[in-house]
């Protein structure tokens, strides 16, 4: 008889549950995947003003902009389009087709979609405050 257990996964579970992806893919004829970091960091001497970074898949068709900070009194001189413009060039060289991020409702939508960016989902509420979270994606291009 099967029972129905409220806890978290243990390690070896957890490991289990991520061997057992790995096979269901490859039985669709879609190897494990792995991912690389690539990132930019902007620094004002050696002082942290912000970053873009994300993952680099395997396939290399896809990234994922996992971050796009920018310190909030130096917000709106040009440094978050400076780092995401570099990070992309970056992952061009890389082969990288496309990228694909989120942000909040309240946060930076206006700021992708004025760098090429498009929306492909909005969720409503996501957020405590009511505001959406946002799905949105570029492709990009040899520059």
């Amino acid at each position: 008889m099967i029972a129905y257990v409220e806890r978290d996964v243990t390690e070896a579970e957890l490991a289990r549950v991520n061997a057992g992806f790995v096979e269901h893919a490859a039985e669709h004829h879609n190897p494990a995947t792995t991912s690389m970091r690539c990132g930019f960091v902007a620094l004002d001497g050696d002082r942290f003003v912000g970053c873009a970074t994300g993952l680099a898949h395997d396939s290399r068709r896809w990234f994922y902009l996992t971050d796009l900070y920018v310190e909030k009194p130096l917000r709106r001189h040009g440094i978050g389009a400076a780092l995401l413009g570099a990070l992309e060039r970056r992952v061009v060289e890389l082969g990288v087709e496309h990228v694909w991020t989120w942000t909040a409702g309240y946060e930076a939508p206006g700021f992708y979609t004025k760098q090429g960016y498009s929306v492909f989902c909005e969720m409503a509420g996501w957020y405590a405050s009511g505001h959406s979270r946002v799905g949105l994606w570029k492709a990009l291009s040899a520059r």
